[in-house]
């Protein structure tokens, strides 16, 4: 009886444990991917191509975009690159369609382009009187408003119009999933980057409100907020080139950064598969900090 019991324990628990697995399961759905030729998104590309899904690359650069796409096949995924700037609605479209084209309509949409502009950013974290009319020192006062429109527009119109586009076909099959891409600067904002920070926070705010406007699709929206990743272009502002040695700036994110280091492109890959997946279908609005504890510190 005890042998019958313990057999029956076994195969129940085997059972859970493949149906757990499955809700995880992404093989043979399309997602696309805005920024892909990037480090990050990039990345996150071929983590999901690793699990089956086809994966469209778009990005301003066809090169990089390329790239991406040639990694992936190389590793036996399947993957296509377009060239595509997510200001232009129309292009956003002809590529929509393209894509749907190649594979049917997308399951997913990661908005992932984005970044910042030195127009829209300060010198120094705080103002000072001495600063007004210094040389070589941009304060608040000294702003581009093109330069900081560029930022907001790249950053929040970016996501904001490949979601029209891309999200209809999800709706009319009444079922997908969008992940946007928000930043620390969106939980409190990060000094001198005064643009991108607003920026970020629209994408986080945006996040909340699709996820109930979309409530009733079967869509779900959820954004991404990464900590400090160390990618080439943060090793260039984070990193001595002299001396090799982290910045004033890079050890102020080290010591905010409760487990001491950068993250890695490879720890994004995670939590987006678990965005995408059922296993998280009863998640959306949501925005999740991937940052080593940096948005739990105070000192």
């Amino acid at each position: 009886m005890r042998a019958r019991q313990y057999e029956k324990h076994i195969h129940e628990d085997i059972a859970m444990k493949s149906n757990i697995m499955k809700q995880f399961d992404l093989n043979g759905t399309v997602a696309v991917i805005t920024g892909g030729g990037g480090a990050l998104c990039g990345t996150m590309a071929r983590g999901l191509a690793g699990l089956g899904v086809k994966v469209a690359i778009l990005d301003l650069s066809l090169e990089q975009a390329k790239k991406q796409e040639k990694a992936i096949v190389d590793e036996g995924g399947e993957a296509r690159a377009w060239a595509c700037n997510v200001l232009d609605e129309s292009q956003i479209k002809k590529v929509n369609d393209e894509i749907c084209d190649v594979w049917g309509t997308p399951d997913f949409l990661i908005n992932g382009a984005g970044g910042n502009d030195p127009r829209g950013t300060t010198t120094n974290e705080y103002f000072e009187q001495g600063d007004l009319g210094k040389e070589g020192i941009t304060t608040f006062f000294d702003l581009d408003l093109k330069g900081f429109s560029f930022v907001f527009d790249l950053n929040f119109i970016g996501t904001f119009l490949p979601t029209k586009v891309f999200s209809k076909g999800m709706a009319e099959k009444k079922k997908g999933a969008i992940v946007n891409i928000s930043s620390m600067a969106a939980l409190a904002p990060l000094t001198k980057v005064a643009a991108y920070s607003a920026a970020k926070s629209a994408v986080a705010n945006f996040t909340s409100w699709l996820a109930v406007h979309f409530s009733h699709t079967g869509i779900r929206v959820n954004a991404l907020a990464p900590g400090f990743f160390m990618t080439e272009q943060l090793r260039f502002l984070h990193i001595d080139q002299k001396t090799g040695e982290y910045t004033p700036r890079a050890k102020k994110v080290i010591a905010h950064t409760p487990m001491g280091r950068y993250g890695e492109p490879e720890e994004l890959v995670g939590t987006v598969v678990w965005l995408l997946s059922d296993a998280s279908k009863f998640v959306t609005g949501i925005v999740v900090p991937i940052d080593g504890g940096y948005s739990s510190y105070s000192i």
